[in-house]
């Protein structure tokens, strides 16, 4: 671990740091899958999907930035490769050749859902270690994640 400017101890920052950076591998892994749903995602529901995705996708994209400098902040080395991610990522892989729209959002909720549990995982460790920093910007997580995968489990009401 590098100098911090976080008061906690660095036996705290380790376990935290462990925490996030899976959460980092999960979010830069389902960034993918997300992007390979915008892409190729077909049929009636493709004008509505299809910007939805691009959404989600920049969201991600944006939380994983904020992970990545929270644990560098708190002293980590972050290995935010392609390569470490697909090897420590606990999100599915999205079903290969799938385009039909509907089928993609039930694809993508329940790697929403995968998702969120990674995250809630590594706030039990924050709140644990008493790291309120990072509780809170797991929690913005959380709720942001649950409105994606909202959007996405509405969207198959019904069907």
């Amino acid at each position: 671990m590098y100098t911090s400017p976080s008061p906690l101890p660095e036996m705290a920052r380790t376990k935290i740091v462990g925490e996030l950076n899976a959460v980092l591998a999960d979010g830069l892994d389902l960034v993918t899958q997300i992007k390979t749903a915008h892409w190729n995602v077909k049929g009636p529901h493709f004008p509505s999907l299809h910007p939805l995705f691009e959404t989600f996708a920049v969201s991600l994209a944006n939380r994983n930035d904020e992970i990545a400098e929270r644990a560098v902040a708190l002293g980590a080395l972050v290995p935010g490769t392609a390569r470490h991610a697909v090897k420590v990522s606990r999100i599915p892989e999205l079903p290969a050749g799938v385009t039909a729209g509907l089928e993609l959002v039930a694809a993508l909720a329940d790697r929403f859902e995968a998702y969120l549990k990674g995250v809630r995982s590594a706030r039990e460790t924050a709140e644990a270690n008493k790291d309120v920093d990072t509780v809170d910007l797991l929690t913005g997580m959380i709720t942001e994640f649950e409105k994606h995968d909202w959007f996405l489990r509405a969207s198959l009401e019904g069907v």
